[in-house]
């Protein structure tokens, strides 16, 4: 049974920074595409972020280009989410997901999802 256990959310100040993980399990990791989305309230779920299975081609949601960076270890079968300068319109429940094949940004093509990790940033 796969499993995705996202972990490292809270409540932050603007500007702040916050560094989110993800846990797999059930699966073996370094064949899989990993993704971050986030869903705001009243929202669609939207791309955030994504990684390769060696972690050499990622990209990001121009809402967080040059504010985030991914990143995964495959030996711990975890990726993390690392959010510098957060503003209150990040503010989400933030989700990973998991895909074969290659890097997506849509929902759509991710097979698996976590829980979601709640950040919330405060003005």
């Amino acid at each position: 049974q796969v499993q995705l256990v996202e972990s490292g959310g809270g409540l932050v100040q603007a500007g702040g920074s916050l560094r989110l993980s993800c846990a797999a399990s059930g699966l073996t990791f370094r064949n899989y595409v990993m993704g971050w989305f986030r869903q705001a309230p009243g929202k669609a779920r939207e791309f955030v972020s994504t990684i390769s299975w060696g972690g050499g081609n990622t990209e990001y949601a121009d809402s967080l280009k040059g504010r985030s960076t991914i990143s995964r270890d495959n030996a711990k079968n975890t990726v993390y989410l690392h959010m510098n300068m957060l503003k209150p319109e990040d503010t989400a429940v933030y989700y990973c997901a998991a895909r074969r094949a290659r890097i997506g940004v849509r929902p759509s093509e991710y097979e698996y999802w976590g829980q979601g990790t709640q950040v919330t940033v405060s003005s």
